[in-house]
């Protein structure tokens, strides 16, 4: 049987999430993703994911310890970030930095995990500053946590309520199924090849405008609105002009994505919502209206990247990071896809179906 995309096709079996698209539901290893929000850090999630089980405060703190042991990029990684040329993307940048990266053969994949999502930050904070003529932030040794030394490392400040924002982005954006970064990973990884090599093939794979690059389209797409006597126009012009409506829509949930609902509630508790968040949420409702009307056969409502896109413009993060940020959330679920992969490996191999000349 043929299927385009392999849409519908199951590849895999995997304990690491479970999505219910048709009632918008997201568990990791089956608890619900709101529950890792309210309650959980990102530290405990990831350790989660990884392990399949909570942490004992002790390992806790042996994860917490290690994370920031691996911070620091080697000087040989440094060298090669400094060469690449400066109109180079960040998700070009961040590949080519990791393909980089030698791990020791006698490193366990848990630990070469470990080591990858903590220097995601730093290569991608030390890219920044050096393009914007900014002086290098070492990073913390042992007073700031992970989401926090991130955020240090960009900015040179420490804001908790900011930290807490985007910690709160990183554990919705962890794992989400065999999504195709995911599955680029799981492919490279079935040949026995390794994890550094597994996490690159997701880069490639992330990077392209389809999988990781949404989020600013929907602020492209915000600021092209710029007011709410604007929304109406701007959409039913985009429909007519058959273009798609960035934000909308979800090749998995036919509801509200569960991860923008709870992006939103974490926007709406600030003390000081932005002005730009209500032109969002306006263009949310108004869109949806529209969208039934003239799309009626389909179930079209925002998904994570509308909301992330409200994130990073709350937070004052500069579009060139978003997918990059986005890649230091994920290279967690990717992580524990390759590893779960290598549990009961067989290599990927589908058939072609062959249409030219005999």
């Amino acid at each position: 049987m043929y299927q385009p995309g392999l849409k519908g096709i199951i590849a895999a079996e995997t304990e690491l999430s479970y999505i219910n698209g048709e009632k918008g539901e997201l568990l990791y290893r089956g608890i619900p993703v709101h529950d890792f929000v309210h309650n959980y850090s990102c530290e405990e999630t990831a350790f989660y994911l990884l392990n399949g089980r909570t942490a004992h405060a002790s390992e806790l703190a042996n994860l917490r310890s290690k994370l920031i042991a691996y911070r620091n990029i080697p000087s040989y990684v440094e060298e090669i970030i400094d060469v690449l040329p400066r109109d180079l993307s960040m998700m070009d940048v961040l590949r080519t930095a990791i393909s980089s990266l030698e791990m020791s053969r006698n490193m366990k994949n848990y630990e070469i995990a470990l080591n990858l999502i903590a220097v995601f930050p730093t290569i991608i904070a030390y890219r920044y500053r050096s393009i914007n003529n900014l002086p290098r932030i070492q990073p913390a040794s042992d007073n700031l946590n992970h989401v926090e030394n991130f955020m240090y490392m960009l900015t040179g400040e420490v804001s908790k309520t900011k930290a807490q924002i985007l910690e709160k982005y990183l554990i919705l954006t962890m794992e989400h199924g065999l999504n195709a970064s995911t599955f680029a990973a799981r492919v490279t990884i079935s040949t026995e090849s390794d994890l550094v090599a597994a996490i690159t093939s997701a880069l490639g794979t992330m990077k392209g405008p389809l999988h990781g690059g949404a989020p600013t389209g929907v602020i492209n797409l915000l600021e092209e609105i710029s007011s709410n006597d604007r929304i109406h126009e701007v959409i039913t012009t985009k429909l007519a002009n058959k273009q798609r409506i960035m934000g909308f829509g979800h090749r998995v949930y036919k509801t509200v994505d569960p991860r923008a609902e709870a992006l939103k509630e974490t926007i709406l508790k600030l003390d000081d919502v932005p002005k730009w968040i209500e032109l969002a949420m306006e263009t949310e409702q108004e869109t949806i209206k529209i969208l039934q009307q003239h799309k009626p056969n389909q179930q079209l409502y925002t998904n994570v990247e509308y909301y992330a896109a409200a994130i990073m413009k709350t937070l004052e993060l500069d579009p060139e990071l978003f997918t990059a940020i986005f890649s230091s959330s994920r290279i967690v679920g990717w992580c524990a896809h390759a590893i779960e992969q290598l549990d009961n490996n067989i290599l990927y191999r589908p058939d072609v179906k062959y249409i030219g000349k005999k």
